[in-house]
């Protein structure tokens, strides 16, 4: 039963053999909300008033984070979004995804382009991109932190990281990042990778996306993510692309009401 526009729907999807923390609230077209590592659901926080009068609103805690179960098997998160959603009775969705969400959520739109609506694409990441070798030899570095000081000096090392800067001068997201990235298990730091790619990588497939897309990047971001846009819009067919002043990677969380503007402007236009 669908709760009332007032109401959340919290629970645990037992799902594609795991078990994604999610919550739904809302009526009318499905948007789904995909976090970046080591974060979770609560990074969505400030968008939920701007969307739930208009939007049915579902979020979750990607599989190995928040409060989803970790993984102890090869997966892919595309499937597990894929599974959600059907458990949820969503035949289709807007997907919002920022850095790791957007990987997913590209992900998702290649293998299944049925149940995608839209994709918003937040200072993604994606699969098949050449990384500058200055951030391998940084997420390198937090794993090393992780074997020698545990998963808690990860996720502090993980919350000092250049990616961050912006966000960490910024006194109204900054404590809020920081407490959900400390509250994460800091999981991945001391594990082996188990989720799965596509295979040709979203990156050598974005002509095939046939949906609505709308990228966004703040200015203040790393080369790698804006790199990364400009490869979005130029190959997945009429791609917008707006760069966001003043904010740097979490730029959901460090200008909010820009943020929502910009999806209230997309959205109900599709």
């Amino acid at each position: 039963m669908r709760p009332m526009q007032s109401e959340v729907m919290r629970g645990f999807a037992a799902v594609n053999g795991t078990k994604l923390y999610y919550e739904d609230t809302g009526h009318g077209a499905a948007v789904v909300l995909i976090h970046g590592l080591c974060l979770s659901c609560r990074m969505w926080d400030s968008q939920l008033d701007s969307l739930v009068d208009r939007f049915r609103v579902i979020r979750y805690d990607v599989r190995g984070f928040g409060e989803s179960a970790v993984p102890d098997k090869p997966f892919r998160h595309a499937d597990d979004l894929r599974a959600l959603l059907d458990y949820l009775d969503v035949p289709r969705a807007h997907i919002v995804g920022l850095s790791m969400g957007g990987r997913i959520a590209l992900q998702h739109a290649v293998l299944y382009p049925e149940q995608c609506r839209s994709l918003v694409l937040v200072d993604s990441a994606i699969d098949g991109f050449d990384w500058n070798e200055n951030w391998s030899v940084s997420l390198d570095a937090i794993r090393a932190c992780a074997h020698r000081g545990g998963a808690k000096a990860a996720n502090r090392m993980w919350l000092g990281h250049e990616l961050f800067a912006a966000a960490r001068e910024n006194p109204e997201c900054a404590p809020k990042l920081t407490e959900i990235v400390e509250a994460d298990s800091g999981w991945i730091w001391l594990h082996d990778a188990l989720a799965q790619g596509i295979d040709p990588p979203a990156r050598m497939r974005l002509a095939e996306i046939r949906v609505p897309a709308l990228v966004i990047v703040g200015k203040r971001d790393l080369p790698d993510f804006h790199a990364i846009a400009d490869i979005l819009v130029a190959e997945i067919p009429g791609a917008a692309r707006v760069e966001m002043p003043g904010v740097g990677h979490m730029s959901n969380m460090e200008d909010p009401t820009a943020f929502n503007e910009l999806l209230l402007g997309f959205l109900p236009a599709v």
